[in-house]
């Protein structure tokens, strides 16, 4: 099946925050592609990957950076589809630096930019599969499914001084 989500970091050090993209997209069951792509070390990479995937069907963009986090707003310079910046956490400014590089795109040059870390790793997962399912009522029924899943998780132990079994 041809990806629907194209999921491109910086480099491969940024997987250990966009396996959490991954994962979510598996759990909800969007087909999904995965590449480390620099906007500034492999540019003409990074565009023939965002020109191949378009004509394969993707219909929007997760992008992840560290530090100059120009990814998303590069990728966003190539494609009218959505794309969604996921700022990652870096060395230098805990990715505040990431953070204001990925949301500070002028006017124009759309970019949906979520946490840094973790947290905005999954909510870019989730948002997708929310633009997906203004199409495809499957997705969001996926999407309710894992928000219910979450709501049942939490009621299922909603006192912390037991010892959660997971």
């Amino acid at each position: 099946m041809n990806p629907l989500v194209a999921v491109i970091m910086g480099s491969k050090s940024d997987w250990s925050v966009m396996t959490h993209t991954s994962q979510t997209l598996d759990q909800l069951g969007i087909a999904h592609d995965v590449r480390a792509l620099s906007a500034h070390r492999t540019p003409q990479a990074l565009s023939e990957f965002i020109s191949t995937v378009e004509k394969q069907g993707c219909q929007l963009f997760i992008a992840a950076a560290g530090g100059a986090a120009h990814l998303a707003g590069v990728v966003a310079s190539k494609t009218t589809l959505p794309v969604l910046g996921v700022p990652v956490e870096s060395t230098a400014l805990g990715g505040m630096d990431s953070l204001l590089s990925t949301v500070q795109m002028p006017a124009g040059i759309p970019v949906a930019t979520f946490a840094i870390g973790k947290s905005g790793a999954i909510n870019a997962a989730l948002c997708a599969a929310a633009i997906l399912g203004l199409k495809d009522r499957h997705y969001r029924e996926a999407v309710e499914k894992y928000r219910m899943e979450q709501s049942e998780a939490i009621l299922a132990h909603p006192d912390p001084r037991i010892d959660d079994p997971h």
